[in-house]
């Protein structure tokens, strides 16, 4: 009956099951540090990659400001895939296209796939034309009457409806291509 009640080596018991408690929650820590430092990294990569992007859209827009004239742009690392008819991609419509690639996709193996390549620092920005939308202000022909001003007040006055481009953007690290954002832009020029 001594053994029964006998209360020697409880607390060496309660202490190992605290130790291995802490031990637990210390390791639960460990764990949620280190995953919380990786997204973190995973996320600046991320980032790096969309602003790499974003240059080479703004990088689009100049050269589609400029009617596809790149030797006007001062970005010595941009290329021009002459293969890809790009010069036809801004100035005609979609339907007027005979056999060119209007996909979606870019594949970075595949010159054929995109029609401008930009290098940004370790990034390479691949950029496609994959529709265009011909509006009413296409072509400048001048003014039609003799003045700037409405001559009668019947005259109906046409709004200006713009080109409307579908831009499909890669941009990919040149060291470890598994970094790399998709973007698709729809562009009023």
């Amino acid at each position: 009956m001594k053994t029964l009640r006998n209360e020697k080596g409880f607390v060496l018991g309660f202490v190992l099951i605290l130790c291995v408690i802490g031990l637990f929650t210390t390791a639960a820590m460990i764990f949620m540090v280190s995953r919380a430092s990786f997204m973190s990294g995973q996320q600046k990569r991320f980032r790096t990659a969309v602003e790499a992007s974003m240059g080479g859209i703004q990088s689009m827009f100049n050269v589609l400001d400029l009617r596809g004239n790149v030797a006007a742009i001062p970005l010595t690392s941009m290329v021009v895939n002459s293969s890809t008819g790009f010069a036809s991609k801004i100035n005609r419509p979609t339907t007027a296209w005979s056999g060119l690639d209007n996909t979606l996709t870019i594949n970075p193996n595949s010159p054929a796939s995109y029609d401008l390549r930009l290098d940004v620092g370790v990034y390479r920005v691949y950029m496609k034309i994959s529709d265009t939308i011909e509006g009413n202000s296409a072509a400048d022909e001048g003014l039609l009457k003799s003045g700037v001003v409405n001559s009668g007040a019947g005259e109906v006055v046409v709004p200006s409806v713009p080109y409307l481009y579908t831009i499909e953007v890669l941009s990919q690290n040149q060291v470890n291509p598994n970094e790399r954002s998709r973007i698709s832009v729809l562009y009023q020029y």
